[in-house]
């Protein structure tokens, strides 16, 4: 039982929309990111998902409205419900998701990551 320092492990990498596992529990994965500009519009089949804003702002839009998320502030997304991250600037996310979450979900792209490291 060792401590994450969160603000370390995402300055181990610069790239966008690659997700990175900082820990595991009862079959989910807690994962850091950093996004920026639009990602694909996408759904997860099974997987409901959290996204917790540690720096920056982040939109998530739906089809029937959009959320903007500030520092400190999360957003549940359930299965199914088709979504879209956007990030104006920079942003630092904490992802807590079923280990099985690919991050496109049902979408396959250049941004899709399948297998994901461990850092």
């Amino acid at each position: 039982m060792d401590k994450i320092n969160l603000k370390q492990k995402l300055s181990t990498f610069s790239d966008h929309w690659h997700p990175r596992i900082v820990g595991e529990l009862n079959g989910q994965h807690v994962k850091v990111a950093k996004f920026k500009g639009e990602f694909v519009w996408h759904s997860h089949e099974h997987e409901d998902e959290l996204f917790l804003v540690l720096k920056g702002r982040l939109l998530m839009k739906f089809r029937d409205k959009d959320v903007w998320l500030e520092e400190g502030e999360c957003i549940i997304v359930p299965a199914k419900i088709e979504h879209q991250p956007v990030a104006p600037d920079e942003v630092h996310v904490l992802l807590f998701e079923p280990k099985s979450t690919v991050n496109t979900g049902d979408v396959v792209e250049e941004r899709t990551h399948a297998k994901l490291e461990k850092i």
